[in-house]
């Protein structure tokens, strides 16, 4: 049994698991950058969409003082109001 310590990871863009460069599973460039995936699953998921998971999600807030904030931010369309 041979442990292999070079191996560069990367993590799957669809579902986060972590992936060795040399996975079985072909890698795809898109916009000159080079995506890795634990399955053909993936690959073909992040094919048919790639913005969509490439978009940055922002955490949601929890609790009742992050439900206003998200609620205030919807209705000011993200702009502090000012009083004067």
């Amino acid at each position: 049994m041979t442990i292999q310590t070079n191996t560069n990871v990367k993590v799957d863009p669809v579902c986060r698991m972590k992936v060795a460069e040399n996975s079985k599973v072909l890698p795809f460039t898109f916009n000159e950058n080079t995506y890795f995936f634990c399955a053909e699953t993936c690959r073909k998921e992040f094919i048919a969409d790639p913005n969509k998971y490439l978009e940055k999600k922002l955490p949601k807030k929890k609790g009742l003082w992050g439900r206003y904030l998200d609620r205030l931010n919807k209705t000011t369309g993200g702009k502090p109001q000012c009083c004067h």
